[in-house]
This record gives C-alpha cells, structure tokens and sequence, in this order.
C-alpha cells in the first residue's frame, strides 16, 4: 500500500478508506476482539458513572463503543475519518445509542464536551508538530473541566511504520510531555498487542486529568 504525504488530508481519507476496504475490520493490525484494557481504563476514569460522557476517536469498526453499552455506558461516541470504518460499527451498536461522526479529528470542532477522551493508536501516526498541537486543542475544546484522557501510542520498541504511514513512538514520560501542562498524569501501562497476522506491537498507555 502507498504511503500517504502527511499534508494530504484528503489523501488520508482516502487511505483508511482503502484499508477498510482491503482488509475488513477484523484484519487490520489494530483489531482486538476483546478490548480488555480500554474497558478496564474507561471504567476507572468513570468511577462507577456509566452515564459519564465518552469519546473514542479514532475509534473506527473498534468494539470498544459495544463493549462500553453492554457494561451499561449510555454516552457513548465514535469518531473516525472512515465512513467505512463508522459503518461497520453502526451495526455493531446493537443498542442503538452510539453516537457516530465522521470528520478528521484535527480539524473537528466539538459540539458538546466529554468526561472521558478514549485515543489508541490515532496519537502515534501524528508525526508532525503542527498536527500534534491542532490534536491538543481539539482536546482541550472536547474534555470538561477535570476530564479524563486515556492515551495509547506505540512504545519506544514499537513499529515505526504502520498501514503505510511512519509513526511516532513514545515512553510514558514523552507521551506526558506531549499533552503539556494542562494536564496531570493519573497512571501509566503498557501492553504488547498481538496482531490478526501474529505480530507482536508494543504500546505505551497514560491516563490523565484536565486540570
């Protein structure tokens, strides 16, 4: 698959397009069958409000938003550049009460604000310093006082492609130094996930406070 140039948005949409379409949700090399951790962090950052507001951005055909209705979240919404992706999470929402918009992220102008920002693995493919400071406003603009972030990223030994595209790669402490001042690291994990093809991704996770 082609590379896309990083100030292609167009060409952006076009490649996860692309993606979907070349190897359905359920090959692509994020796909987890059972999002055990973003369940785990998303509760955590809830503290026992399931009717705490969630955004998964870049969320896609991600069983995160089904997982979330079925432990009884009923806020919860889908944010991904992919109508194809969005479409297959449509009819994953057996519930009917996921919210879905299809937009870029960096370019999104939030309507309402969010309890919690769920991100794995949007964060990483952002390899410039223009479109990481357009994802922290964004962010900012989305959370309420006091919000929760909950960030995934490939780790120092991850991958340094992905899809097609060059990728960053971050410890814990760089992935804090990206999000800046505004807000205070509540933890820190991390994971290696094994791939549909059987490769192994490591991944660096933060969770933080707005303050």
């Amino acid at each position: 698959m082609r590379e896309v140039p990083e100030d292609d948005a167009p060409a952006r949409d076009e490649h996860w397009e692309a993606v979907y379409r070349e190897r359905g949700p359920r090959q692509v090399s994020w796909f987890q069958a059972d999002p055990l951790l973003s369940v785990e962090l998303v509760e955590a950052a809830a503290e026992g409000d399931t009717s705490a507001p969630v955004i998964d951005v870049g969320g896609g055909a991600s069983l995160l938003a089904a997982h979330l209705t079925g432990r009884g979240f009923t806020d919860v919404t889908v944010l991904d550049l992919s109508k194809e992706a969005l479409e297959i999470s449509y009819h994953q929402d057996v519930t009917r009460t996921v919210s879905f918009i299809h937009g870029d992220l960096l370019t999104w102008n939030p309507e309402r604000r969010y309890r919690i920002w769920h991100d794995r693995a949007v964060f990483h493919f952002l390899t410039r310093p223009g479109d990481r400071a357009a994802y922290r406003a964004v962010l900012r603009r989305a959370l309420e006082p006091g919000g929760r972030i909950i960030l995934a990223a490939f780790a120092p030994d991850g991958p340094t492609h992905c899809s097609g595209l060059p990728v960053a790669r971050y410890s814990a402490e760089e992935l804090a130094a990206e999000l800046g001042d505004a807000f205070i690291v509540t933890g820190t994990r991390t994971e290696r996930h094994h791939t549909p093809a059987g490769a192994v991704q490591p991944f660096t996770w933060i969770t933080a406070r707005l303050r």
